[in-house]
């Protein structure tokens, strides 16, 4: 079954790239408001949040990504310190390109997703999803990027949050997904917070892999929860089928109450079809 396909163990692969110029280094993180992994970030002073940022910055400089999705990832606002959070995840972290979208915007709170990147982003879009009535409304942001070292290979990457309440909701916010990377035209990484696991009651997962023909690494497999409170593997990491996993980890570094994951990504010889015309 599309999406049932097993990737290799850590450390091996079915087709190991020849060069390192192919491979590129991504990772995702629940920013979780700069709060770490304390209750609420109302809770901590300016200094302390700033201080948890650094902490997620030093990870970024020690692993050394190329592109990071972000989910709530806050901007000025009076609950998490009345400054920018991804402006200054990328200053500590030396990214030179940011793009955050504002999903939640009222008094005292504006916060999203985000991507940071040390290769350029074009092609940039933020996508509110629909109001849920009863939750905070979520979303993605979408840029794309060159291939390192291959200039011609464009990607669009995806740093995504979906609702944490409803099945029904978290389906038709993908719907809205699908609708988005299908008119882009462009083989896609799609990382985030899915707040859905894969083998449960709902086939959100399932339907994203489906409509898409994507592959995520051992989606079956234990040992690879992201999410601290309930050991649940919600944070995940899609990509289109010209693309394929070296490597993946949960870091076990406590930056939020969600754990980061990170992937060694690499095109295969006889997958140079994807390119931009």
């Amino acid at each position: 079954m599309i999406g049932e396909q097993v990737e290799q163990p850590v450390g091996q692969v079915e087709n190991r790239p020849t060069t390192a110029t192919k491979t590129m280094r991504i990772m995702s993180l629940n920013l979780a408001h700069g709060r770490k992994d304390k209750a609420h970030q109302l809770f901590q002073s300016t200094d302390m949040i700033r201080k948890n940022l650094e902490d997620v910055a030093a990870v970024l400089r020690r692993e050394a990504p190329l592109v990071v999705a972000m989910q709530e990832a806050d901007g000025p606002c009076a609950w998490s310190g009345n400054f920018d959070h991804v402006q200054y995840v990328a200053h500590k972290g030396e990214f030179a390109y940011s793009l955050r979208g504002e999903h939640v915007k009222y008094i005292g709170h504006s916060y999203g997703t985000a991507l940071l990147s040390r290769l350029p982003l074009t092609n940039t879009k933020s996508v509110r999803f629909e109001p849920t009535g009863t939750t905070p409304r979520k979303g993605f942001v979408i840029g794309t990027v060159r291939w390192p070292q291959e200039p011609w290979t464009e990607i669009d990457i995806i740093s995504l949050h979906l609702d944490f309440a409803r099945r029904d909701v978290r389906r038709r916010q993908v719907g809205m997904l699908i609708n988005t990377v299908v008119r882009r035209h462009r083989p896609v990484i799609i990382m985030g917070d899915f707040n859905a696991q894969w083998r449960s009651t709902e086939s959100t997962l399932n339907y994203l892999v489906h409509r898409l023909n994507l592959r995520a690494y051992r989606p079956g497999a234990r040992g690879l929860a992201s999410y601290r409170r309930t050991e649940r593997r919600l944070d995940w990491v899609f990509l289109s089928r010209n693309l394929h996993f070296a490597a993946y980890r949960v870091l076990p570094d406590v930056l939020s109450d969600h754990k980061a994951i990170i992937a060694d990504l690499y095109l295969s010889d006889d997958d140079w079809g994807y390119r931009s015309r």
